[in-house]
Formats: structure tokens, sequence, C-alpha cells
């Protein structure tokens, strides 16, 4: 498992290069809540907006998802584990003011980035009328 990548992944980059392109600047596998031991995959301090690509293997995608045959209970439970820990994390984020947009691996680049920019944006400008 050591060879499986935690950050930089294709699904990422093709994200980060797209959002990089509408002019959008992030912060790559950074910790949005001082103590919080998660890190998100772009994460936009200012609008507190936290975006996550998850593997449809390591995070169980209902549609791609298949369980390894070879020590089933050992997959079945780690994957558990992550998802538990998936929507922790969401649950801290939101109580903390933060916008979690969470993505596949399988989903188009370009309308992950459509959603992130335009969730950056909106919070953006949602913050410049507040002050």
């Amino acid at each position: 498992m050591q060879a499986i990548r935690s950050r930089d992944t294709s699904p990422e980059l093709a994200l980060r290069s797209l959002v990089h392109a509408e002019g959008l600047r992030y912060r790559v596998a950074a910790k949005p809540l001082p103590g919080m031991r998660r890190t998100a995959d772009l994460l936009f301090r200012p609008t507190r907006v936290a975006v996550f690509v998850d593997g449809c293997f390591w995070h169980g995608c209902p549609d791609h998802f298949v369980p390894p045959k070879t020590n089933p209970d050992y997959w079945n439970e780690k994957i558990d584990r992550n998802v538990h820990r998936d929507r922790d994390t969401d649950t801290k984020l939101a109580e903390a003011g933060w916008l979690v947009l969470r993505f596949w691996e399988h989903q188009p680049p370009a309308e992950c980035a459509a959603l992130v920019v335009d969730a950056v944006r909106r919070r953006r400008t949602e913050t410049t009328r507040k002050t």
C-alpha cells in the first residue's frame, strides 16, 4: 500500500489545472482546521471551501467499488472506516463554517472544476457583502 498516492493523483491534477486556469489559487493537501489530522485535496482558506477528490476503491464509490476477493473482511472494514471518517470530516468542517465539496475520481474534471469555481466565487461575493 506504500505505492498508493495520497496526493497528486491524475484526477486531482486535472481538477487543479482547470481551477488554476480560472484564476483561483488554493492550498494543496492542507489541513482545514488546526489540530485536524485530515487534509483536503484543495483548500480555499479565505472562502472556507474544502475540496476532496475521492478514489472509487478507497472511499467505497456506490457505482464502482468492487470488494476484493482476497481478505474481504479486512477490506470491508477498512473501506467502512474510510467512509465513516469522510462523513465525520464533512460534519466537523460544516460545523466550523466550511463548505465541503466531494467528487469521485470518475467524475469529469471539467464539471467538478466548474462547481468548485462557482462555489468559491459565490462565497467570495458573500464574504465581500458582509464586510
